[in-house]
């Protein structure tokens, strides 16, 4: 919504919620002086459109909010399917434990899915090197993470927007050790620095939880969607080797 349309909606706002009660104060005062009672009635509408118009109001936002969420939906439905595959491919191809793998994550239930997203705290992973195609894979989708971060900051999703920012931070910070240490591995120096092992730990346990969140709501609302999901994954995964 444009900034000037905001504005004269915060106006209006303002207006009704300061005007009405004043109109209804004076129809009060009025049949207090006048001993008319019909004016109790007429006190009563302006409050009667105020609540109306909460109401109103209410139920547009409800629906505004709605319908960028099934955007949002629409969205991760193509990214994740296309630019972000080879993101969460590695990740689960890499992850040791908990046991969670594209093949189960397909066969599973919706309770199933819930217990496994609730119970995760700490990722163990196959081998450092491991970690590090993961982390590689997140500079590669770069460009994805701009575009959730401009749909969010657009949209008002302050949540996913932040999430974003750390993790182009995070990427920028991979990229600069990367292009210094060409020979290294980024992990053994982040292990050296707890902050930067809490952001890699972070990174890698958002990316299996945001997916897991995924799965979840579409198997919930689109099922068919997350098993065509999964079996490109799978058809994509069994093609990397």
């Amino acid at each position: 919504m444009r900034p000037y349309l905001q504005r004269e909606q915060r106006a209006v706002f303002v207006l009704m919620t300061l005007g009405l009660p004043a109109l209804s104060g004076f129809f009060l005062w009025l049949e207090h002086v006048t001993h008319f009672e019909f004016l109790l009635h007429v006190a009563a509408i302006p409050l009667e459109i105020l609540v109306g118009a909460f109401l109103v109001e209410r139920w547009l936002a409800r629906n505004e909010k709605e319908g960028k969420r099934r955007q949002l939906m629409y969205l991760k439905s193509y990214l994740f399917r296309s630019e972000m595959r080879n993101v969460f491919i590695s990740n689960f191809s890499a992850l040791a434990r908990p046991a969670l793998s594209l093949e189960w994550i397909r066969d599973a239930g919706l309770e199933e899915l819930v217990r496994a997203r609730d119970g995760i705290t700490t990722l163990e992973y196959r081998s450092p090197a491991a970690i590090e195609e993961v982390l590689g894979e997140y500079v590669h989708a770069r460009h994805v993470f701009q575009t959730f971060m401009e749909w969010a900051a657009a949209h008002d999703f302050e949540p996913i927007f932040h999430d974003m920012i750390y993790i182009l931070h995070f990427i920028q910070d991979f990229q600069l050790y990367k292009k210094q240490n060409p020979e290294r591995l980024f992990l053994e120096a982040a292990q050296a620095h707890p902050r930067m092992q809490a952001k890699v730990e972070k990174i890698l346990r958002d990316g299996v939880v945001k997916f897991l969140d995924y799965a979840i709501e579409l198997r919930q609302k689109e099922p068919e969607v997350l098993e065509e999901l999964l079996d490109d994954y799978l058809l994509s995964s069994k093609m990397r080797g």
